[in-house]
């Protein structure tokens, strides 16, 4: 005859359950957004001294991140490339690190930082 143990065991050994009927973790989109904020600095690069840090925002729905990133820029820059390089990056960030799937990352430049080139002031030329 059988026992029953400790936690439903039969025979006095712990039951297993298998990872995904345990239960599930939820990060919240705040959660999401830092580490989506933290993988677009690490993409874009330095910026100007007076340029404020890519800000990011996340709805997550069915465990699909839709992400959207505002930063700003130097210029004059390759911006399309510099984007390019946030989307992508931001993508393989939070798919690794919160494993969830990204299906959009949408990237707003906010402003553009002129930077003069050596020896010129900045203003028009006569």
């Amino acid at each position: 005859m059988t026992s029953v143990g400790e936690k439903g065991a039969v025979g006095g050994r712990p039951s297993v359950v298998p990872a995904g009927a345990r239960g599930a973790t939820r990060i919240a989109d705040r959660v999401v957004a830092k580490i989506a904020s933290q993988a677009a600095r690490e993409a874009v690069g330095p910026l100007p001294s007076d340029a404020a840090g890519p800000h990011a925002t996340v709805v997550v729905h069915h465990d699909a991140a839709h992400v959207r990133v505002h930063l700003e820029l130097d210029y004059p820059t390759d911006i399309g490339g510099r984007c390019h390089r946030v989307r992508r990056h931001v993508t393989e960030r939070v798919g690794a690190l919160v494993g969830m799937e990204v299906p959009e990352v949408a990237v707003q430049v906010e402003r553009l930082h002129l930077t003069a080139a050596p020896g010129v002031a900045h203003g028009r030329a006569r």
